[in-house]
């Protein structure tokens, strides 16, 4: 845990969980992140898991991200799971991290096409 007494300068990297409620100067790379009301980051945010609340100045990368109502974000995100509490606040870009095989869930097929859809022996389904 970081204090909110606490002021770090330099880039932060963890392989445990870390509760922020101080002031980080540089980038952050944990497993899981908490992050309070009156903490703020300047940097990079690097996570499997982050709950933040606190202010962000920089991009964020995370597996699962949970935006509080008092989070103030700027900066692009990447996720794979996001909540946003109403009142959240973020200035940036919102990237979906996923896999880069197609969903084939989300495909959509012309039931009008006059061509018959021929599967490959290379051709996955399901």
């Amino acid at each position: 845990m970081i204090a909110s007494d606490v002021e770090i300068t330099g880039n932060l990297s963890a392989k445990v969980d870390l509760h922020i409620d101080g002031k980080i100067n540089g980038d952050v790379a944990c497993g899981s992140l908490v992050q309070g009301e009156g903490s703020v980051i300047v940097g990079k945010v690097i996570a499997e898991s982050a709950r933040l609340s606190g202010k962000v100045d920089g991009s964020i990368e995370a597996g699962d991200l949970v935006i509080e109502a008092s989070a103030r974000i700027s900066g692009d995100v990447v996720y794979q799971s996001l909540t946003i509490a109403p009142g959240g606040m973020v200035e940036g870009k919102f990237k979906h991290r996923g896999s880069n095989q197609p969903n084939i869930a989300k495909a959509t097929i012309d039931i009008n096409k006059v061509e018959p859809l021929i599967l490959g022996a290379d051709t996955k389904v399901g």
